[in-house]
């Protein structure tokens, strides 16, 4: 069913480039939370819950400058990304949003607020994702089809998200090619993540070096291509506004583009449009 290449004009591998969007929706106690944002470029970690003034203006750094420097890189090659957008990012940030939309990117909903959904009841989080589509679709003008948490969510999330109408999530590493998941026989497309190309390595492991980071990028793309000759593959390569629009950074993610530009055959996509030829090309096995 799956052999060969599914991707349009024969492409060997489907790329998907993601950038998220969490500045403006991080902890903090500003907005009422019990602490401070934990994930911090610096290490440091608050025992009282007091502001950490240091580190907000770090996440804010990524709507100030980051953004500006990927927006044009993607730009300049005219490839399409998704932007994975805590939803309330981008109403605090409506030229962010704007020029997103200009730029004929996708936005797929990365939560209302970058937070932590897991421990919510099946009432908040179906609120929580409500919130997240109609913020998102005040701010963009269009209905997000995606999700993505983060990173932990809840036995009932896949369940709600079916209910909401979304046609893919993306809260999955299991696989380099999509495919089908369902609750009481109700589709929703499943688009892998990868988590070990993401550049979030820079944050939480100092040691690991802007250098690294794209050698390591190079090598899944080099190797998803080659078996993308005979199997479907499709790549994702995570970035975010505030780790990789720093000058030190951009050059290195200017660097893979490049290098993907140099090959025939590579399909950039936004998820929704992969989802779409995908769930085309191998729609739903629905029981005769």
């Amino acid at each position: 069913m799956t052999t060969g290449t599914p991707w349009p004009n024969g492409a060997r591998l489907a790329l998907s480039l993601v950038v998220n969007v969490e500045e403006g929706s991080e902890a903090s106690i500003a907005e009422g939370d019990r602490g401070p944002e934990p994930v911090d470029e610096l290490g440091v970690v608050l025992k009282k819950p007091v502001r950490n003034f240091g580190n907000e203006s770090n996440y804010l750094y990524g709507l100030k400058a980051g953004a500006p420097r990927v927006l044009q890189l993607l730009r300049d090659r005219s490839m399409a990304a998704t932007f994975t957008a805590a939803a309330l990012s981008l109403e605090r940030d409506p030229e962010l949003a704007r020029a997103i939309m200009r730029d004929h990117h996708e936005v797929c909903a990365h939560g209302w607020r970058w937070v932590h959904q897991f421990h919510m009841d099946e009432n908040a989080e179906r609120d929580f994702i409500r919130k997240a589509i109609d913020t998102i679709e005040r701010a963009t003008g269009a209905r997000p089809v995606g999700w993505l948490s983060r990173y932990l969510h809840t036995e009932k999330t896949r369940q709600l998200l079916i209910e909401e109408g979304f046609f893919y999530h993306m809260d999955d590493y299991s696989d380099d090619r999509p495919f089908w998941g369902s609750v009481d026989d109700k589709p929703i497309l499943v688009m892998p993540y990868a988590v070990d190309s993401n550049d979030m390595k820079m944050w939480t492991s100092p040691a690991f070096m802007p250098a690294d980071w794209l050698q390591y990028a190079i090598d899944t793309f080099d190797w998803l291509y080659r078996e993308g000759a005979s199997s479907p593959r499709m790549m994702s390569l995570g970035t975010h506004l505030r780790i990789i629009g720093r000058p030190g950074r951009i050059g290195y993610f200017e660097k893979f583009l490049d290098h993907v530009a140099k090959h025939d055959g590579v399909w950039i996509a936004t998820r929704r449009e992969i989802a779409e030829h995908w769930a085309a090309r191998y729609p739903y096995p629905k029981e005769p």
